[in-house]
């Protein structure tokens, strides 16, 4: 029996569930990825994500070849050349992970609808996550929408066979004798060549930034709120692209134990918990989940929001976080919660307009994630920051970055002034007139007097 085994966002040759259970039932197993134009064509010809993928790819390739085989790469509909490859090679099953997005589930049943006429079986299997869609529900078997039970929920049901790997190399002699083409290059795939090796792509970058993390995973706790300095695991574009394993990350944290692992655990979960809100609520990538706050009438200034785009609101700490995303593609999760709540209630502009910007800029966007967390930031999600508590921007500034550091970074034009002065440039210009730059914007609205405006938003409705 010849099967296909077909990459999506799980680029590792080991702990893999549907590689493992593909090479266990078949005879001949066939490894292909689709470069899916359904969703590239919406991309910027400069996206990031799509030099990791393919950087990713080449090493994913690589290793198939040293085991005598290779990676069959196409570009195209993945709807459309599956069911072709399958037909190609006469494949009689097609393994794959699930997807959980409700596009994603579309296309798979379109594949699995055509297979089925060619007399070719579609199976998938629970891969990036350790519990998914209805595995952990409430006692009335509902699904959670706050995160706390859930959380207290997923550790009392964990143990070390949700941890199990699913063992690769006894059964790699099952891969099919192939020599496939080389790898399209991203210009002819319609992309730009970036420099991507600050992200260390691939399951080797993965392994060494997980190796990384674990030597400063008991400062995890005490360090992640902070920008400036080396407290995150900078993982999260790995486990959206499966280069690392989620069974083999959660179950590092579980043993390692203490308040950092514990922590950084807790934000596994968290992950798990969006997935399984946007399993059993779909309706939460076009609409708030709480229904009630699904039409806020939101101002949605055309201004302020290119203004907040393009890192200048004159707030520091939030013009370097949208900076830093501009420039790198990546934003630390603290300094998320804070831009995204600026747009919201400072700026009152539609948490989907920052939620779409998001959506085309970050590295590790994962859909659930990235509504999860905005509808937590603007009130309207589940298990949300009520919304009357309302960041202050320079608060958080001080905060989080007491000393400027992260902020002189991406706004080098400030970086005169004093660890004081820096979070509020705007006080300074008023007293000192030239000392603050003239290349920095003054603030776009006052704090004050939109935090009341925000809370009379969210009150008439």
């Amino acid at each position: 029996m010849t099967s296909l085994i077909w990459f999506r966002r799980d680029l590792r040759l080991f702990d893999h569930a549907a590689l493992h259970h593909a090479l266990k039932a078949s005879q001949n197993v066939i490894a292909v990825f689709i470069f899916d134009t359904a969703i590239l064509d919406g991309l910027s010809k400069e996206d990031r994500r799509v030099a990791f993928i393919w950087h990713s790819l080449q090493q994913l390739k690589a290793a198939l070849i040293e085991q005598g085989s290779d990676l069959i790469i196409r570009h195209g509909m993945a709807s459309d050349e599956i069911p072709r490859l399958a037909a190609e090679f006469k494949a009689t099953a097609v393994y794959c992970n699930h997807d959980y997005e409700p596009a994603a589930i579309a296309r798979d049943l379109s594949v699995a609808e055509q297979l089925a006429t060619m007399d070719c079986r579609f199976y998938s299997f629970k891969d990036q996550v350790i519990f998914e869609k209805d595995e952990v529900l409430t006692k009335t078997s509902g699904m959670y929408s706050v995160f706390t039970p859930y959380k207290r929920a997923w550790l009392a049901k964990v143990n070390d066979f949700y941890f199990k790997s699913y063992p690769i190399r006894p059964y790699l002699n099952r891969l099919a004798p192939l020599s496939g083409k080389a790898m399209p290059t991203l210009a002819e795939l319609g992309f730009d060549e970036i420099d991507v090796s600050n992200l260390k792509p691939g399951m080797d970058g993965g392994e060494a930034l997980f190796d990384d993390f674990c030597e400063r995973i008991g400062d995890y706790q005490q360090a992640r709120d902070f920008p400036a300095i080396k407290g995150v695991s900078y993982l999260s574009v790995h486990l959206r692209f499966g280069t690392v394993s989620i069974r083999e990350l959660a179950k590092k944290a579980w043993q390692i134990g203490g308040a950092g692992a514990e922590t950084w655990l807790s934000e596994l979960i968290w992950r798990e918990f969006y997935q399984q809100i946007l399993w059993h609520r779909p309706t939460v990538v076009q609409h708030a989940f709480k229904p009630e706050y699904d039409t806020l009438p939101f101002p949605n200034n055309p201004e302020y929001f290119a203004a907040w785009c393009e890192g200048r609101t004159g707030f520091p700490i939030v013009d370097a976080a949208m900076r830093q995303l501009n420039q790198t593609g990546f934003m630390h999760n603290r300094l998320r919660m804070i831009a995204a709540s600026f747009l919201v209630k400072d700026l009152l502009v539609d948490w989907r307009w920052g939620e779409r910007y998001f959506a085309e800029k970050l590295n590790d966007f994962d859909l659930a994630a990235n509504n999860g967390g905005w509808q937590w930031a603007a009130s309207t999600g589940c298990d949300a920051q009520p919304y009357f508590r309302i960041f202050n921007p320079v608060t958080q500034s001080e905060r989080f970055d007491p000393q400027g550091k992260f902020i002189r970074r991406y706004c080098p034009e400030l970086a005169a002034l004093s660890h004081k002065e820096i979070h509020a440039p705007w006080l300074v210009k008023a007293i000192f007139g030239q000392k603050a730059s003239d290349d920095y914007p003054p603030p776009i609205v006052d704090h004050a007097v939109q935090r009341l405006a925000a809370l009379a938003l969210f009150k008439r409705n």
